[in-house]
């Protein structure tokens, strides 16, 4: 399968490092040890309070620097034309980087006007702090006012996205003006890995039922999964994704496994999602 997407002018690796929850040394390892596996895409924000150790990590790789796609995102309170800026520059400050290559709002803001905050991100971009900009937990309809606002292209949402949690609105909005869908939480939070129509499939394909989760997710069209595991492991059985190809019907029967109430993140701030396709 393709290993990248190419949008906005970058070309992102369809399988990155998920790194919410992972903190400090434990943080930079697990990205170094990604990145020694084959990984060149990582995923942060200054929410996770992990932008250090994931500069430490990709420093200890040493692997050159436009070798690693990064990733990292606003929290909802700094969206304000100029805060955000200021967020901006403080991300690369903990990061030990003059530029991202990819920079988002990490959710909509209570405060802060769709237009106002992404007219605010755009100048992100065009000051060269981020290669390309876009958005996260974005529903259909505030992605359609991200979309007008912005006067340069829109990368990617990235947004929950596993076999539980049916995506097929925003996707198709999202196809429907060139942009990509980065999908967080792909593995349900474990849920794939006790799924019995998952692991039928992973039975005959020889791998892990995680490998096969993922592999639904980046072989459909401009979807990119950020798995998080600070196992090597882990990291290596999330890698294999990339060489797995699932035929029709296991696709479809996983495509199945959707469920009205398998939404996982949900906080008290989020936007009105969208209803998931009768």
């Amino acid at each position: 399968m393709t290993a990248t997407f190419d949008v906005a002018g970058v070309s992102i690796p369809k399988l990155g490092i998920g790194t919410f929850g992972m903190n400090d040394e434990a943080c930079a390892r697990a990205v170094a040890a990604g990145l020694d596996l084959g990984y060149r895409h990582v995923d942060t924000a200054e929410m996770y309070q992990n932008e250090k150790a994931v500069g430490e990590g990709i420093r200890a790789s040493g692997l050159a620097r436009d070798d690693v796609f990064v990733t990292t995102k606003v929290w909802h309170d700094h969206l304000a034309d100029g805060i955000l800026q200021a967020a901006a520059e403080a991300s690369l400050e903990r990061l030990g980087l003059d530029r991202v290559e990819l920079y988002l709002i990490h959710w909509p803001g209570r405060t802060t006007p769709v237009a106002e905050a992404v007219a605010a991100l755009c100048k992100v971009k065009h000051r060269g702090l981020a290669r390309a900009v876009g958005i996260s937990n974005f529903p259909v309809a505030l992605i359609e006012e991200a979309v007008a606002a912005a006067d340069v292209p829109l990368a990617v949402n990235q947004v929950e996205y596993h076999p539980y949690l049916d995506q097929s609105k925003v996707l198709a909005t999202l196809r429907k003006h060139g942009m990509g869908l980065t999908a967080y939480c792909p593995l349900a939070r474990g849920k794939v890995l006790e799924d019995e129509v998952i692991a039928a499939i992973a039975r005959r394909h020889g791998v892990p039922p995680a490998t096969i989760a993922l592999a639904w997710l980046i072989g459909q069209d401009g979807v990119i999964a950020i798995p998080k595991s600070a196992s090597p492991e882990r990291l290596k059985d999330n890698f294999r994704a990339l060489d797995v190809s699932l035929d029709a019907d296991e696709r479809a029967a996983i495509s199945a496994l959707a469920d009205p109430g398998g939404r996982l993140i949900d906080p008290e701030f989020a936007p009105n999602w969208d209803d998931p396709v009768a």
